[in-house]
């Protein structure tokens, strides 16, 4: 019996399976952790490049649609530029850009004529406006849902961001 007992003791076969059990579930986590973080920056970067590209489309929009230094809520720039945002067609007929960007209303947009008086405002094309160049702001703030959401249970992010671009009206 006492034989049988440290040959037991001895006995090594079974110690790489008794600790692959100790560490996968956290090789596991580790695993989803950085599918999810790779997903998250993506959903950062499309997020980013769409407040950029309706900055620019708002940029090149006539100045009648902003008059005096501001956007018209629930006019039409204003549903554009949302829409070029979430979509990147002014009419969004092209869909979302992401799963979790489902409303216009997610993206804000605002424009203002500063009195700074820094040199792009008063040379080159902006010399002819009535009031300094005006800026217009485009702000979005979208919920990221994670792509193993059982693994990372109410875990809440938001991918945000904005971007200026100085009003054109080319």
């Amino acid at each position: 019996m006492k034989r049988a007992r440290s040959q037991l003791i001895a006995d090594r076969s079974g110690t790489a399976a008794a600790e692959m059990a100790l560490v996968l579930p956290l090789l596991l986590v580790l695993i989803f952790g950085a599918f999810d973080a790779g997903n998250y920056f993506l959903a950062e970067h499309v997020v980013q490049k769409g407040v950029r590209d309706a900055a620019r489309y708002a940029a090149r929009l006539p100045l009648a649609d902003f008059p005096s230094c501001s956007v018209p809520s629930g006019g039409v720039a204003e549903q554009q530029t949302q829409r070029v945002a979430r979509s990147g067609d002014p009419t969004g007929a092209a869909g979302q850009r992401l799963a979790g960007w489902t409303s216009d209303a997610m993206t804000t947009v605002t424009i203002a004529c500063p009195n700074t008086g820094a040199s792009y405002e008063t040379a080159g094309i902006y010399t002819d406006f009535p009031v300094r160049a005006p800026v217009v702001t485009v702000s979005a703030t979208v919920p990221y849902t994670p792509l193993f959401g059982y693994v990372f249970r109410g875990l809440t992010l938001n991918a945000a961001a904005d971007s200026q671009a100085a009003v054109i009206g080319a």
